[in-house]
């Protein structure tokens, strides 16, 4: 179900977020906001040993899929949260990642999930997103209104985030605090429909 959601390219998107994945996360805490796809937790814990590894999800049943999923390893820690009121200090992560969270919400919690990703985002930390892409003229959905049409019908706040600037909002939201965010890596998929992207916090404007 979830290949199919993502036109199948899943596993696709799962390996290059993995390549993604920051070195330095084995010596930090990671955060995974969301944890309804698949195997991914479980290869995040696999691949990076990180100190803590955190997920955080507002469904009771998808926290204990994940805690199932893993064997209830005691590096894992879930929280049941909304992803606009984070119940987590800040500056405490060294890498949190959003996997397909950003596209859903209306611009004004897009807003407040982008302040607390930043808040609890730690300094030098990386970002990782996995998400659509913007628009495109490369892909079918691009190209062909009909298709467009059924998109828009499944996903109802697409249309808005594909014309939403991420790196943009997310430099407004750090610049009072005298930082920046920058791109580190990115990657697209699916001829441009997906993209892969590790963003860095930093000093400096």
């Amino acid at each position: 179900v979830i290949n199919s959601t993502l036109m199948a390219q899943y596993r696709r998107l799962k390996q290059t977020s993995l390549q993604f994945l920051p070195k330095r996360a084995d010596a930090g805490r990671m955060l995974k906001l969301t944890c309804v796809y698949g195997d991914l937790t479980t290869d995040l814990m696999e691949q990076s040993h990180p100190e803590g590894f955190h997920i955080a999800d507002i469904l009771p049943l998808q926290l204990d899929l994940a805690r199932w999923k893993t064997g209830s390893r005691n590096t894992l820690y879930a929280s049941r949260v909304n992803a606009e009121r984070l119940a987590f200090k800040d500056d405490c992560f060294a890498t949190p990642m959003v996997f397909f969270l950003l596209h859903e919400p209306l611009s004004e919690s897009l807003q407040r999930v982008l302040s607390q990703c930043l808040r609890v985002f730690e300094h030098d930390g990386e970002l990782l997103a996995t998400e659509y892409a913007g628009q495109s003229n490369q892909h079918l959905f691009s190209r062909s209104r009909a298709a467009r049409k059924i998109l828009y019908r499944a996903e109802p706040f697409l249309r808005p985030f594909r014309n939403e600037d991420i790196l943009a909002r997310l430099n407004a939201l750090a610049e009072p605090f005298h930082q920046s965010v920058k791109t580190v890596a990115q990657k697209n998929c699916m001829n441009g429909f997906y993209r892969c992207t590790l963003l860095r916090l930093s000093d400096g404007i």
